[in-house]
């Protein structure tokens, strides 16, 4: 039988040989009966030695049948073992072709997902690296606002040293402790947004470790299929694994494992997400704190200069009293001296005056005559009386006044001592500490 090379797709019928139509053989029992027959009670139950014609010819019959069906089993053997060995052939020519297609497949899937992680991971890192910076940022602008607070505590405990009565509460310190409640409230927001910060530089950086454990996975992976891909039939790093045909129980799924990267993919990027929204909210934080804090230096700066602007303008108006003051004590002190001579010069005329009086009323009998003399003098005497108790009052309310005037003096004095001791609490000391406030850069976090 012709063998055909052909290309099976399904398992071949198998071909049966026709069956020849062999002649019926009747065998007949051959009856030695002759003369020299060799049948007799000493043969038998026994076979002669010589077979009969017959039954020689039936044994070449059945030999050459027997010779027939075996070689035609054999032809038809031979004939299926070609047909199953060409179709196993193709088979496993196809099976090869179509796996090395399915790994170049899943090997291009793994480099799209490989390349998808690589990215995320790069850009993760990317990320993780400027919320790093932005945190610096908010840890230098924390650092910066202990200064003005230490400012602002200083200038209150400053202030609290002036005397009464400038000890007040003006507007420089209600402006003072809204800039020290500012300054908490902003440190107590940079603590948090720090504290915000950490905790999703630490979300990135695993999300980050899952996305490279699962890229260092698919490179693995895809070094063993690019490597499996490579295989063929010539190859000699080949050999037996008849135990590797067989799923492992932990196996994924296509489905699963590409729902597996997806979702860290997801993560990755909803993470990568927040930490921009984050460092967008921080870098908006910084500015208004940055803002914030400069505007109400300058509204506290602005109250100092008002503040002693008012004091500056009550200390030359105080002055000013003092000067009339002094004046003022010095005509008074002329005055008090005007009046004592005063007083002192009328007490000649009234000695004058009293020692006439008393004089004539040592004239005798009728000479003791109230005349025109008489009333004159004790007119006299009665005037300088008057003249001088008009003096000595007016010399006590003199000397009252002066006493005043002292006492204004002293008060004024002392006022102008208060105010020279506050300008210099606010003008040298306060405004002049305010000067190393720091820059809207340096509480922004940039220096």
């Amino acid at each position: 039988m012709a063998q055909t090379d052909v290309l099976l797709t399904k398992e071949p019928t198998p071909q049966a040989v026709p069956a020849c139509e062999l002649p019926q053989k009747v065998y007949d029992v051959a009856r030695n009966v002759g003369a020299c027959s060799s049948s007799g009670l000493a043969t038998a139950g026994f076979r002669s030695a010589k077979y009969l014609a017959d039954e020689w010819s039936q044994n070449c019959y059945a030999r050459y049948h027997r010779a027939f069906a075996d070689r035609n089993q054999s032809e038809r053997r031979r004939h299926e073992s070609h047909q199953l060995a060409a179709k196993t052939q193709a088979l496993a020519r196809c099976s090869q072709e179509d796996a090395t297609r399915k790994a170049g497949a899943r090997l291009q899937d793994t480099h799209g997902w490989k390349s998808e992680l690589q990215r995320e991971v790069g850009e993760l890192g990317t990320e993780s690296d400027l919320l790093l910076a932005q945190k610096q940022r908010l840890a230098r602008a924390l650092d910066a606002t202990s200064v003005p607070f230490s400012i602002a505590t200083d200038n209150l405990q400053c202030r609290e040293r002036r005397q009464h009565p400038d000890l007040v509460r003006d507007c420089v310190e209600t402006e003072l402790l809204k800039e020290a409640e500012l300054i908490r409230n902003i440190q107590e927001l940079l603590k948090r947004t720090i504290m915000q910060a950490v905790n999703q530089i630490r979300l990135n950086r695993e999300q980050k470790e899952t996305c490279e454990m699962d890229w260092s996975d698919k490179v693995e992976a895809y070094n063993i299929d690019q490597a499996c891909a490579h295989y063929h039939n010539q190859s000699t790093d080949v050999q037996f694994h008849p135990y590797s045909a067989k799923f492992e129980e932990s196996a994924s799924t296509p489905e699963t494992w590409a729902r597996f990267t997806q979702e860290n993919l997801c993560r990755a990027e909803r993470e990568r997400r927040a930490s921009a929204n984050l460092r967008v909210l921080i870098d908006c934080i910084l500015r208004d704190v940055a803002e914030d804090l400069r505007l109400q230096c300058d509204a506290v700066n602005l109250a100092f200069g008002r503040r002693c602007e008012e004091l500056e303008d009550t200390r030359h108006k105080l002055q000013n009293h003092l000067h009339k003051t002094l004046r003022e004590i010095t005509e008074q002190e002329h005055n008090v001296a005007a009046l004592r001579q005063a007083i002192k010069d009328k007490e000649a005329p009234l000695k004058v005056a009293q020692t006439r009086l008393y004089q004539r009323s040592h004239r005798p009998n009728m000479e003791l005559c109230r005349d025109a003399a008489q009333f004159r003098l004790m007119s006299e005497v009665e005037e300088l009386n008057m003249s001088l108790t008009a003096l000595k009052e007016k010399l006590l309310e003199a000397e009252q006044s002066l006493r005043n005037l002292e006492d204004t003096r002293m008060d004024l004095e002392k006022d102008l001592a208060v105010k020279a001791n506050s300008l210099f609490i606010d003008r040298q000391k306060c405004m002049t500490h305010r000067t190393h406030y720091p820059t809207i850069l340096q509480l922004a976090g940039y220096q």
